[in-house]
């Protein structure tokens, strides 16, 4: 097999936009960011304003809806590795659209609890697990794998986009609709990102693995076939170490800026929006950077770089000046995510087989994820016992992990993106037992959450 050598810019950039299938999965998928987006910025709104939630009820229901994956992200994987990804991704969208909808139904009755809430959030996340594990290991099946670090490029910075755009579009909504019909607008993404999948006409590889095996013995093999790969591992630890410090960041960030730094709304507001930019900015120009630099080098010098970005933050005082400088670091910060996440995807992307692709991407999901709902805890823990800001300066020291863990990897010299693994040679007639699997067509072209500006999303 030839080596993974990329296209020239023109070339990958018309191939990319000429395919038909590329489009429509990116339109899904992005319209599915902008909705979930919609539903981040008006669920709470709700609860609080609206059904008179407590903090601790808040807690819950946010806890609530970080647990699905956390609990069944490598059972979505194994489905999506057995059966067609783009069933499962459009299940989990109706799903989703039809738990969701019954929030401003039961408002409008005048019958909407906080339990109902916290069932939603539960349901839906299940629903989401399973369309985002299909979804994510679904690209490498519509493109050729030179073009999956543009292709994730592409995806990351349209979903840096859009979920900016959604959570304007929410805040509209919320003021004009009220937040319990604003969510009709994340029930009409889930529509418009089904409506896509099923136009994908890209034939997905043949499942040959049969189906009347135990879920449980392909959930481990994924984790020895994730463990068992140096790169694959190596990768899969820098996620949920990065995941780790950063979940005990996010959840003490908001507090710290607008109560210790007294930064307003709309200021706050702002910062945000540069920091979707600066996720955008660094999605676009991965491929470029691991072209130049080498895909190794430019993922070790982001995660050099992302703990001097917290700097500001703990050095910072209340002003303009300070909140200016908070902002430009921030861009910075989620550049660097951006172009090391959709980098980081991408190699796992390449070298792993298809048969593999559903699971290996869970078993990153399974420990980012896992890792959140405990940095959470963590950072509560700390802030009460030593204060917001040495917290934040413990999550800042913990970002120096994974960069510890990719400098003690061979991957840290990585100087080009790998090579596919060779396909597997044909077993001899003689020895096959059942008839052979039916060859899909030449292949011819990422994803909900993770959907965190800078996140791995897995």
């Amino acid at each position: 097999m030839p080596p993974c050598t990329e296209p020239s810019s023109a070339d990958a950039a018309a191939s990319l936009w000429r395919h038909r299938d590329f489009r429509r999965y990116l339109t899904g998928q992005a319209a599915s960011v902008a909705g979930s987006s919609i539903t981040q910025m008006a669920l709470p709104v709700l609860a609080v304003l609206h059904l008179d939630a407590t903090t601790a009820q808040v807690a819950w229901l946010a806890f609530l809806g970080q647990l699905p994956p956390a609990l069944l992200a490598l059972h979505a994987g194994a489905l999506a590795d057995r059966h067609s990804k783009r069933r499962q991704m459009i299940t989990g969208d109706l799903v989703s659209a039809t738990v969701l909808a019954t929030v401003p139904v039961s408002a409008a009755l005048g019958t909407l609890t906080l339990t109902q809430l916290m069932i939603v959030a539960v349901v839906q996340g299940a629903a989401s697990v399973l369309h985002d594990a299909a979804a994510i290991s679904l690209l490498p099946s519509l493109v050729d794998r030179p073009l999956i670090q543009r292709s994730n490029s592409r995806v990351g910075a349209l979903f840096a986009v859009a979920a900016t755009a959604g959570s304007h579009l929410g805040a509209a909504l919320t003021a004009l609709l009220g937040p319990a019909r604003a969510l009709l607008g994340d029930v009409a993404s889930y529509l418009i990102s089904a409506v896509c999948t099923a136009r994908v006409q890209t034939a997905e590889p043949a499942r040959v693995r049969p189906e009347t095996r135990r879920l449980r013995g392909e959930i481990g093999e994924g984790l020895r076939y994730v463990r068992g790969d140096d790169r694959l591992w190596t990768l899969t630890l820098v996620n949920a170490t990065t995941s780790f410090a950063l979940g005990l960041l996010n959840t003490l960030w908001a507090l710290y800026l607008l109560r210790s730094l007294a930064m307003s709304a709309t200021a706050f507001g702002v910062v945000l929006g540069l920091g979707a930019l600066g996720a955008a900015a660094g999605a676009l120009t991965a491929p470029a950077l691991a072209r130049r630099r080498g895909p190794g080098p430019m993922m070790l010098a982001a995660l050099a770089i992302t703990p001097l970005t917290q700097l500001p933050l703990l050095l910072a005082s209340p002003g303009r000046a300070w909140q200016i400088t908070i902002g430009a670091a921030l861009f910075v910060q989620l550049a660097c995510a951006g172009a090391a996440g959709t980098t980081q995807r991408s190699i796992r992307q390449i070298v792993t087989t298809a048969g593999m692709q559903a699971r290996m991407q869970a078993v990153s999901t399974w420990l980012t994820s896992g890792a959140r709902p405990v940095a959470a805890l963590l950072a509560g823990a700390l802030g009460t016992w030593i204060g917001v800001r040495p917290a934040l300066t413990a999550g800042t020291l913990l970002l120096l992990i994974p960069l510890v863990v990719l400098a003690h990897s061979p991957i840290r010299a990585l100087r080009n993106m790998p090579d596919p693994p060779a396909a597997p040679l044909p077993s001899p007639p003689a020895a096959r037992t059942s008839p052979p699997a039916v060859p899909t067509p030449a292949r011819t072209d990422d994803t909900r959450h993770d959907r965190a500006l800078g996140g791995d999303a897995s």
